[in-house]
């Protein structure tokens, strides 16, 4: 299913010419930070809504940058939550 999302985020943003010029995985990483962004914006002011629909663009940045890279999201994704399930109770010694 996930990976399906990826193939079909990358197909639409390749037909609406958003992959005519190669772009630098930095951009294109900058591009989900900026809706990650985006979403604490909408947050911040309370708007439910908006927020859903910035953290839907983050998924399909994400998505779109996995189509264009041949990445197994689908696979990653279950690997690493599998690992979490091993982690001791708030690993790494960070406040959040």
């Amino acid at each position: 299913m996930i990976n399906n999302l990826c193939k079909e985020a990358y197909m639409t943003a390749k037909s609406k010419g958003w992959h005519d010029e190669p772009s630098e995985t930095g951009t294109l990483l900058a591009l989900i930070h900026a809706e990650v962004s985006e979403a604490l914006e909408a947050d911040r002011k309370g708007d439910h809504e908006n927020f859903a629909e910035e953290l839907a663009d983050v998924c399909i940045r994400t998505f779109d940058l996995c189509g264009l890279k041949g990445i197994d999201l689908e696979s990653a994704i279950s690997k690493k939550m599998e690992f979490n399930k091993t982690r001791p109770y708030k690993h790494g010694g960070k406040a959040y």
